[in-house]
């Protein structure tokens, strides 16, 4: 079984939000997709959608998001599943980095602006 540290981790970073990939295809996971997502103060994401279900779990700071037409505010501890298909946004209107563990399944493909895309923190 492989251990993939978080310190060897790459890092990806676009418009406010880092991603690390912790257990992915590249790291040793052939079924799951595992990351550390940090999102600064002020970052709103580009809204988007994944071919299989997303899970993101907060570990500290606070998050809004935006699934489908219906809005969830997180704080730490909580848990927020996105249904594959499903439009998402997330900004982090706090003064904090928000951090979350975010987990889906190997071999998804995104959309953005009508493009689809493998994610490289997902790879």
């Amino acid at each position: 079984m492989p251990h993939a540290t978080f310190a060897d981790a790459p890092t990806f970073a676009r418009g406010g939000f880092t991603f690390r990939p912790l257990a992915v295809p590249s790291r040793g996971s052939s079924e799951l997709a595992v990351w550390a997502l940090e999102v600064a103060p002020g970052a709103i994401s580009e809204p988007h959608s994944l071919d299989r279900e997303e899970v993101f779990v907060l570990r500290a700071g606070a998050l809004t998001a935006t699934v489908g037409e219906q809005r969830h505010k997180l704080s730490p501890g909580d848990a927020l599943i996105v249904p594959p298909g499903t439009t998402l946004a997330l900004a982090n209107a706090g003064a904090a980095t928000a951090s979350a563990t975010v987990c889906t399944s190997a071999g998804l493909q995104a959309r953005l602006n009508g493009e689809a895309f493998t994610p490289p923190w997902a790879l």
